[in-house]
């Protein structure tokens, strides 16, 4: 009976860590300073504040420290170039997701920022950084991305000319950081750059207009592009790659 207690004991604390240790495995700061973050307050575990020394959490336990969550998992930074046929989901009952394509990656939980629809293709950056993943979703100083967008039939300047000033629809002003031509093809073809992490607003504007988007393309996210990654694959970014991002 003594010993059944005990392994059901232990299976309860499987996989469990003190938190200080981690705090100090996120890089906020050594476990001697999370003791005394830990004392005054300053961390919550699952929306409720803890003061107890010893408190054991999980890996999948919402940790923050000064109300932003930390991560003690060790930072990784993937680029995929995304094929047609995959969902942006990290749910494993949408069919083929990307969560297949960058399986081997890391063995970090990282999440897709932002999304692109099952058929749309290109860039497509995971990380579990939440710093990272702020700068993409902040409106005002967000990461722009480029996409190359393919319509059902030529884009009359009337229709560019709005896009490129910004519009109401349903009352609500919207507006891309650049639009263009591409050069050298017809007037179907557009480069068009956003700061959004989705790309919807992409659809509403050319559904607005009376256009089909054919062809959706992530051509690149800031500085980041297809150079030398082949459609399906994947590659980590280098530490320069990573801090032009952050810098941005």
């Amino acid at each position: 009976m003594g010993k059944q207690g005990k392994n059901s004991k232990s299976s309860i604390n499987e996989g469990a860590i003190r938190l200080n240790k981690y705090i100090a495995n996120s890089g906020m700061c050594s476990r001697r300073d999370a003791d005394m973050h830990i004392a005054i307050g300053s961390v919550s575990v699952n929306g409720k504040v803890v003061t107890e020394m010893g408190y054991k959490v999980k890996l999948d336990d919402e940790v923050r420290f000064d109300g932003a969550r930390i991560n003690p998992e060790k930072k990784a930074y993937v680029l995929l170039n995304k094929p047609k046929g995959f969902a942006t989901t990290t749910s494993e009952s949408k069919g083929r997701t990307v969560m297949d394509l960058v399986a081997n990656a890391t063995t970090s939980r990282i999440k897709p920022i932002g999304r692109l629809g099952r058929n749309s293709t290109g860039l497509l950056l995971f990380t579990n950084d939440e710093v990272v993943v702020k700068r993409f979703t902040n409106s005002n100083k967000g990461v722009e991305r480029l996409f190359h967008v393919e319509l059902d039939k030529n884009l009359n300047f009337e229709d560019y000319k709005k896009i490129k000033e910004g519009f109401k629809i349903k009352g609500k002003l919207i507006s891309v950081e650049e639009i263009s031509y591409i050069d050298g093809a017809t007037k179907k073809e557009v480069g068009i750059k956003i700061k959004n992490t989705g790309n919807t607003i992409l659809r509403t504007i050319f559904e607005a207009l009376k256009y089909e988007i054919v062809r959706l393309d992530c051509v690149s996210i800031g500085h980041l592009t297809k150079k030398d990654l082949p459609r399906g694959h994947w590659k980590h970014l280098t530490l320069q790659e990573l801090n032009t991002l952050k810098m941005m």
